[in-house]
């Protein structure tokens, strides 16, 4: 019975650890629950958000270290294509790692805030923060987006549990998946993310998993402190499966 309790307290920690904190009903896009017949369809208003069409690699530096992210845009094309399209535009450069749990037991590590771009502002306070995209002056927000297995397309906007699927999601929580913070909110993930440090199962289903760090887990990742910055990020693969819809960019 203890250890069900600890095992209980340790999901809990975890669940609040990833959590976008300080984000009202007024700060996040309209979340409301969609009908059985369109919980597998892409909302109009998300059409306008980079896409990735296959798989890409990310390299992202931290402590001088690379650490090599296979991103997939197959099974996650929306969370897959913002982390893309942030990663080209220099976003993660001089980001901090804000959240680091490895007690008791290894967790994540969390960043990603903007805000942490501004060295005088102390870890504590971030956590609150996303990308502003400057052609709209607002915060991006993407969809929850988890694909479950033998589905032909992703659950959007509702946990897999809110859908009645009982099945692991096609991407799981396991140790090096990179996957999208969020607030309450399903829709609310913007450019916050964390590496998981274990198998976490109790989280599949519940946030989006958009890729595996295939390099640099053990020597890079395990070592990352709270205040551990990112020098770099690049896509050195698959760029080319980006777009970005009403764009020229690519």
């Amino acid at each position: 019975m203890q250890k069900k309790i600890s095992q209980w307290l340790l999901s809990l920690i975890i669940v609040v650890t990833l959590l976008v904190t300080g984000c009202t009903a007024t700060s996040v896009p309209n979340t409301e629950v969609s009908t059985p017949s369109s919980q597998t369809t892409l909302d109009a208003k998300y059409n306008s958000l980079p896409q990735l069409n296959g798989k890409a690699t990310v390299v992202m530096t931290v402590n001088s270290s690379p650490i090599t992210i296979e991103v997939d845009g197959i099974n996650a094309p929306i969370t897959a294509g913002n982390f893309i399209d942030l990663v080209q535009k220099g976003v993660y450069d001089g980001l901090v790692f804000h959240r680091v749990v490895r007690k008791p037991q290894p967790f994540v590590v969390q960043g990603g805030d903007p805000q942490s771009k501004d060295l005088n502002i102390p870890l504590n306070n971030l956590g609150t923060g996303g990308f502003i995209d400057p052609t709209t002056s607002s915060e991006r927000y993407i969809p929850l987006e988890i694909k479950p297995q033998d589905a032909s397309e992703p659950v959007y906007s509702n946990t897999l549990e809110e859908v009645g699927v009982a099945e692991s999601p096609v991407l799981p929580h396991t140790r090096g998946a990179v996957a999208m913070a969020r607030s309450q909110f399903p829709d609310s993930a913007s450019s916050q993310f964390y590496f998981t440090l274990t198998d976490l199962p109790f989280l599949n289903g519940s946030y989006a998993v958009f890729g595996y760090v295939t390099q640099g887990m053990k020597e890079v990742v395990d070592n990352i402190e709270a205040g551990d910055r990112i020098e770099s990020a690049k896509v050195v693969e698959g760029l080319e499966n980006l777009t970005i819809p009403n764009s020229n960019e690519s």
